[in-house]
């Protein structure tokens, strides 16, 4: 492994991850708030703790009390007068659902006076869940829906109809209460109704398209979730102002700029990506190889989020899959790497952020009795980085904003 490429991988990771925490963008939306009645926040995702955190030092005693649902290692400590409840991702799970009955039995009976801070972060879609079907049947299609490739509006297209928080109906819950949403992004173009099926955002896809996508993709329906799925979510919601903050283009300004500061010239390929993540670490495989022999040190930014398609049974996530799937092209080249990671420190189901790969990493796998090709249809990227010392770790970040992957190379 090239000590050095590693070091700027990390650092690049590290200082861009902590120039869009959520901390500022919390203050400011409170800033100069008028808050006639009393206070309930309600928090989800992946950065729910880190948003809560902030707003409940900032209102103090005016803070009535909360609900924070995030994912499993992401609650960091108290918070006063918040409860706060770790649960299933990217699958629901019955902490899930707990967490959101709390959420929902605290939004009752409110008045017009009181106000609801609802801080929405990515990952809340599997997180902040009250199903209208049998939990075990939402879990085996929120599988398939992981499992088959497709993107992740058309996975919150389907999950909206099927739950009775998404696709604003918690907004509806809390009426006639204002809401006061504060949204960190994670999708690209930040669509409100999108971000963790926009509980508290008009919806603005149609059964049609639900019903759609559930035969391109093959999906498996009980008869009441096919019913659902003709079933029109709500397409006007009253009373809700929302702030949205954070987004990947905001992580790839900061992941240049420390690129700049560590001396390679960084290039902003996209900031939407949206492919295969094999697809995506062949093309920046391929860019690598394409100027490793510059004499220049550079820096291929490309923001957004990946897909996997399942055909194995291993562990992994996009961003480790995309930068094993970029070990081949960069082999043997003893001044690049390619590397992706998860803003919010996690990803797919395990504890690695993401991955790391260069020149040494394909030789090293063969030193191990692994085959490249073999790791990827198994879909076992974690297993093939952790022989190779290319897992990432960051632990959870307290942000959400997508991915970056980065091709350094080094003059």
């Amino acid at each position: 492994m090239n000590e050095q490429l590693r070091r700027d991988a990390d650092a690049i990771i590290s200082q861009a991850i902590a120039a869009v925490k959520p901390d500022a963008a919390v203050i400011r939306a409170l800033e100069g708030q008028a808050f006639p009645g009393r206070i309930y926040l309600v928090a989800t995702g992946k950065a729910a703790w880190q948003m809560a955190s902030t707003a409940a030092k900032c209102l103090g005693d005016r803070l009535t009390a909360g609900v924070v649902v995030t994912k499993y290692g992401h609650v960091m400590g108290t918070i006063d007068r918040v409860a706060c409840v770790e649960a299933g991702h990217p699958v629901p799970d019955e902490n899930s659902f707990r967490g959101t009955r709390m959420a929902c039995d605290l939004v009752q009976g409110l008045s017009e006076t009181d106000t609801v801070l609802f801080l929405l972060s990515g990952g809340g879609s599997a997180l902040f869940e009250l199903p209208l079907i049998p939990a075990a049947e939402l879990q085996d299609i929120s599988r398939q829906l992981l499992a088959c490739g497709a993107d992740i509006v058309e996975i919150n297209t389907i999950r909206k109809r099927l739950s009775g928080v998404k696709g604003g109906r918690f907004a509806q819950r809390c009426q006639p209460a204002r809401v006061l949403s504060v949204v960190l992004s994670d999708i690209l173009g930040d669509p409100l109704d999108m971000i963790a099926s926009g509980p508290a955002c008009a919806d603005s896809s149609t059964c049609a398209q639900a019903l759609a996508i559930a035969d391109k993709y093959g999906l498996r329906l009980s008869d009441e979730a096919r019913r659902l799925l003709h079933q029109e979510t709500p397409k006007e919601i009253t009373g809700v102002s929302v702030q949205i903050t954070g987004s990947v283009r905001e992580l790839c300004a900061a992941a240049a700029a420390v690129c700049r500061q560590l001396g390679y010239t960084p290039v902003l390929l996209t900031d939407r990506l949206c492919c295969q993540a094999r697809e995506a670490g062949s093309m920046m495989a391929a860019i690598a190889r394409t100027h490793g022999a510059d004499g220049m040190s550079l820096a291929y930014i490309a923001g957004g989020e990946t897909v996997v398609r399942l055909t194995g049974h291993g562990l992994g996530g996009r961003n480790q899959e995309l930068a094993l799937a970029a070990a081949e092209g960069v082999a043997g080249m003893p001044n690049a790497c390619v590397f992706s990671v998860g803003s919010d420190g996690t990803d797919g189901p395990t504890d690695a952020a993401g991955g790391y790969a260069d020149g040494d990493t394909l030789a090293a796998l063969a030193r191990a009795g692994l085959t490249l090709h073999r790791m990827l249809d198994d879909n076992d990227a974690y297993h093939a980085l952790e022989k190779t010392g290319g897992l990432i770790f960051t632990g959870p970040t307290g942000t959400n904003v997508n991915d970056v992957a980065v091709a350094l190379i080094r003059g």
